[in-house]
């Protein structure tokens, strides 16, 4: 009797190399840094350059940075603060500069280009994120 369904025997794993998950790691850290230990100079850049202007540009127009920690007396509701804090923390090396130096966290909710800010930042943290995966594919030989 013929068993029916999907033949999983054509499945290919590809596993990356180490130095791919370095480079990852090295792209979330700061932002560029992948591309540029590959020697993509110019790839490197300007999306290093787009990463921090966008995060320099938030904080400038006001926008706060979410806390990895937050308040937690405000019970369930504070869940809504996950996804945000997730995407400040892709920023690498520029979300830990404020959390040590405890700058940025505060609302400036009176500032007509608060929510600009805030944008700019979340963009900033989620684009390092698309970024860092930019130079792990690069590394593991899927893209060139």
């Amino acid at each position: 009797m013929a068993q029916r369904g999907l033949r999983m025997d054509h499945v290919v794993h590809d596993v990356a190399p180490a130095s791919a998950w370095l480079l990852a790691i090295a792209a979330w850290v700061v932002p560029g840094a992948g591309h540029l230990l590959q020697r993509r100079w110019l790839r490197g850049a300007l999306l290093g350059a787009a990463v921090i202007g966008m995060f320099v540009a938030g904080i400038m127009l006001g926008g706060h940075l979410f806390p990895l920690l937050g308040p937690f007396d405000e019970g369930i509701a504070v869940l809504l603060q996950v996804p945000p804090t997730i995407a400040n923390v892709g920023s690498g090396v520029l979300y830990l500069f404020c959390l040590v130096t405890n700058s940025g966290f505060t609302d400036h909710a009176e500032l007509a280009t608060y929510e600009y800010g805030n944008t700019f930042l979340l963009v900033a943290g989620l684009l390092n994120y698309l970024v860092m995966l930019d130079a792990f594919d690069i590394a593991a030989g899927r893209k060139q």
